[in-house]
C-alpha cells in the first residue's frame, strides 16, 4: 500500500478548499463560453441531420462523460449510445455504420485506444467530431468538427486528476444536447415518450380519465339536507359533495365550506345544499392530460377537480397527490 502523510485536520480549511475548487471550475467554465465559435454550429448541425446515430467514444474519465452524453441525447430525440474504444478496435467496430456521426472525447487528443480507431472511421466515410483539450493533437487534427476544452490546469492540487477539465466537458455536451432539444423542437411530451416509467412520464402520458375517482362519486341536488350531504361526503372520503341537478353541475360543498358555515351560525340541520354550495367550480375534460390536472389545481390551490365528458356531465373527480 502506498503510504501517505496526512495532514492534520486543523490545517485544512475544508470550506475555502471546497470554495477555491467552485471558483477555479467557474472561471473555466467562463473562459469556456468566450472560446464559443462556429465549431458548435457545425457540431449541432452533424448530429441534426445525422441519419444513423451519434456514437460517442472515449476512454476513463473522457468515456464515463461520453456514457452520460451519449444518455442525455438518447433520451432528447437523438439516437445515440456509447461504444468503448478498446472493445470497438476488438470487434465492435461492426456496430458503426457509415451514416453514423462519431463523437470522440480525449483530453489530451492523444489516447491511444481512441487514436486507433480513426483509420476505420475514416475508411467506414464517418464524419468526426472530436471534444479536445489540444487542437494540434493528432485527434483533432483527423477530425471534421474540433471542439476546444483547454483548461490551464485541473482542481486538483497535483494537476492531476481530471477534475476542472471533466467539468468544462459534461458542460459542453450538455449544452449541445440542449442546443439539438431546441433545434428539434423537443417538448415535454416527447420527453415522456423516452421516460414512460418515471413520474414525468406517467404525468404527461396518463389521462384524466385513467386516475379520476368515477366510483361512488358524492351527489346531491340543491334540496339535499345538509345532514345528508354530510354523511354523502363521509362516505366517498373525498371531502366535498357535488351539487347537480338534470345532469347540470351547479357547484361544490368543501370541508372547508362546511367549517365556514358553521363558523358563521348556520343551522345545519335546517339547511339544504342550496344554501351554501360554491359556485366557483374548477372542471377538466377526461381527455385531458394527468399533467394538465395537476397544474390546474396547483395553481389554484386546490386538491380536487370535477371531472366532466364531453356532454359536460359530471363522471368523476380528480385528486391532487404530491
Amino acid at each position: 500500500m502506498l503510504n501517505t502523510i496526512t495532514a492534520p485536520l486543523d490545517k485544512v480549511d475544508v470550506k475555502e478548499n471546497v470554495k477555491a475548487t467552485l471558483l477555479q471550475k467557474s472561471d473555466a467554465l467562463l473562459h469556456l463560453i468566450d472560446r464559443i465559435d462556429q465549431s458548435v454550429i457545425d457540431a449541432v448541425e452533424l448530429m441534426l441531420n445525422c441519419e444513423g446515430r451519434v456514437i460517442i467514444s472515449g476512454m476513463g474519465k473522457s468515456g464515463i462523460i461520453g456514457k452520460k452524453m451519449a444518455a442525455t441525447l438518447a433520451s432528447t430525440g437523438t439516437p445515440s449510445y456509447f461504444v468503448h474504444p478498446a472493445e470497438a478496435f476488438h470487434g465492435d467496430l461492426g456496430m458503426i455504420r457509415a451514416k453514423d456521426v462519431i463523437f470522440l472525447i480525449s483530453n489530451s487528443g492523444e489516447t491511444d485506444e481512441v487514436i486507433k480507431l480513426i483509420p476505420s472511421l475514416k475508411y467506414f466515410g464517418n464524419k468526426i467530431i472530436a471534444m479536445v483539450n489540444n487542437p494540434d493533437s493528432t485527434m483533432a487534427k483527423h477530425a471534421d468538427v474540433v471542439l476546444d476544452i483547454h483548461v490551464e490546469k485541473e482542481a486538483c492540487p497535483n494537476n492531476l486528476a481530471p477534475t476542472t477539465s471533466t467539468t468544462i466537458t459534461l458542460a459542453l455536451a450538455d449544452s449541445l444536447a440542449i442546443a439539438l432539444m431546441k433545434k428539434r423542437n423537443f417538448q415535454p411530451e416527447h420527453f415522456a415518450i423516452y421516460h414512460p416509467g418515471g413520474s414525468l412520464g406517467r404525468r404527461l402520458l396518463t389521462k384524466i380519465s385513467d386516475v379520476m375517482v368515477k366510483e361512488n362519486l358524492p351527489l346531491v341536488t340543491p334540496k339535499t339536507s345538509m345532514n345528508d350531504v354530510i354523511m354523502i361526503m363521509t362516505e366517498s372520503h373525498l371531502g366535498l359533495a357535488i351539487v347537480i341537478e338534470n345532469s347540470e353541475l351547479l357547484g361544490v360543498i368543501t370541508d372547508g365550506d362546511l367549517r365556514r358555515a358553521l363558523a358563521s351560525g348556520v343551522d345545519i340541520k335546517e339547511a339544504v345544499a342550496s344554501d351554501m354550495y360554491s359556485t366557483s367550480v374548477k372542471t377538466i375534460e377526461e381527455s385531458a392530460q394527468l399533467q394538465a390536472g395537476e397544474e390546474l389545481m396547483r395553481e389554484a390551490h386546490i386538491k380536487h377537480l370535477v371531472v366532466l365528458n364531453d356532454e359536460s356531465n359530471v363522471i368523476g373527480v380528480l385528486e391532487f397527490f404530491q
